[in-house]
């Protein structure tokens, strides 16, 4: 079977940055594959442009410029934030606010973001909320391991279940 939209697909890759000979990122071994349901919008879109068709058994490899994975790095995802706003119940935990620590926070709107700390100071707190990959080129090969049809109930759900996927 080609993987097309309502597919689920199991495959084996490296991820590295920059080209084939860059420093690895990610490894996904065939032993434990990366499953997921294709076209369901949890994968970069040109990461699956480029398996589209592809079967069991197929080889790929291909560079995703940083513009078509993760964006570009965006000065201005990096603010200074008040450090009040890390305080609860009035005390604030610096061990939290360790430079590279990673915070969950929302924004103004309630959306969930991943916040890195850069700095520290008396009054305020610098962080980074690109994503970890921005601004970098992604170089992944690979092989297909396993396609097939998405269940009904995966597709309501809009995950896999099983083996690599979701446990209910």
């Amino acid at each position: 079977m080609q993987i097309k939209k309502d597919s689920v697909v199991s495959l084996s890759y490296i991820l590295k940055q920059d080209d084939a000979e860059g420093a690895v990122i990610e490894i996904a071994k065939e032993s434990e594959p990366l499953v997921f349901l294709y076209g369901a919008g949890h994968m970069i879109p040109k990461f699956e442009e480029y398996l589209t068709d592809l079967k069991s058994g197929d080889n790929f490899e291909f560079t995703l410029a940083s513009v078509d994975a993760y964006g570009d790095f965006e000065d201005d995802a990096i603010i200074d934030l008040d450090k009040q706003i890390f305080s609860i119940d009035g005390v604030i935990d610096e061990e939290m606010l360790t430079i590279g620590n990673l915070i969950p926070m929302r924004d103004n709107q309630g959306h969930m973001l991943q916040g890195k700390v850069v700095s520290v100071n008396d009054d305020s707190v610098k962080m980074d909320f690109n994503h970890p990959m921005a601004g970098k080129t992604l170089h992944f090969s690979g092989k297909i391991i396993d396609v097939r049809l998405a269940s009904s109930e995966e597709l309501s759900h809009g995950h896999v279940h099983g083996d690599g996927g979701h446990q209910h």
